[in-house]
């Protein structure tokens, strides 16, 4: 019987090589969650990384994601978020030294598996969007290893929940449509975000959209005055079946101390 193809999700790694983030030590949490997935027997077959690598953007702080993650000595595929900037990426994770602008979008297959990233991350801005040059790209894309299950990685999700008083938590309703559409008949066997800080699946149009807690803090979602922040940390397990994706959440070990509490009006303004 074949194997199954098993790959990590990792997200909202926010690493600082200075010192810790919000009090929180993301270096610490990501050496952590490293040795837990080196452990892991049999290996996975690869890892993504949705997002929020680090926390200002800087060079040297990719430089250090960059040279943990090498030691997984397995294919690493990265999305970029809010978080992010794509100078410091460029530079501190791919070498690049021209373009350094471009926003990051790619595919590649793995093991049976047609793994699609978009570039979700807009400068200055908290909320997402994709735009014309991307969906241009993702239409080319599916239209590649049509025999394959595909994987769509993203930082920002479509925007599932209407009701959600905080708009920056998704992709906007149009660009969702616009997504919808796009991957309409293809076969996408899940889309894997990151950005809201909690973890959680939903079925989106018969596709699973997947988000991962990361590696930073944890957002309460059963609190939607503001937010109300934790300590916690998780990475996905993720196999990719013959009858569908499957995800197990892997908690870090923590207490859940209660940080800190903003209310909605303060949050509202992070778009």
């Amino acid at each position: 019987m074949p194997k199954s193809p098993t790959f990590i999700h990792l997200t909202d790694l926010h690493a600082h090589c200075e010192g810790k983030v919000d009090g929180i030590d993301t270096i610490g949490n990501l050496d952590a969650a490293l040795a837990m997935i080196a452990a892991i027997d049999p290996a996975p077959d690869f890892v993504v990384v949705s997002g929020d690598l680090t926390d200002k953007g800087d060079a040297s702080s990719y430089r250090a994601v960059r040279e943990r993650l090498d030691t997984l000595h397995m294919p690493v595929l990265c999305a970029l978020g809010n978080h992010d900037a794509r100078p410091g990426f460029y530079q501190g994770m791919l070498d690049r030294t021209s373009d350094l602008d471009a926003p990051y979008f790619h595919d590649r297959v793995f093991d049976g598996v047609h793994v699609i990233v978009l570039d979700t991350s807009v400068p200055g801005k908290v909320s997402g969007a994709l735009g014309d040059d991307q969906f241009a790209f993702l239409g080319a894309a599916l239209q590649r290893h049509p025999e394959l299950p595909r994987i769509v990685v993203m930082h920002h999700g479509p925007r599932i929940v209407t009701e959600s008083p905080f708009a920056w938590e998704s992709l906007n309703e149009a660009e969702t449509e616009r997504l919808r559409r796009a991957l309409a008949g293809h076969r996408v066997a899940g889309i894997i975000t990151g950005h809201i800080h909690h973890d959680g699946v939903s079925s989106w149009h018969g596709i699973p959209v997947v988000v991962g807690n990361g590696l930073h803090d944890f957002i309460d979602p059963t609190y939607r005055k503001g937010l109300k922040i934790h300590t916690g940390a998780s990475f996905g397990q993720c196999t990719l079946r013959d009858t569908g994706l499957s995800v197990a959440f892997v908690p870090l070990p923590s207490d859940r101390r209660h940080l800190v509490t903003l209310d909605a009006e303060k949050v509202r303004r992070f778009e």
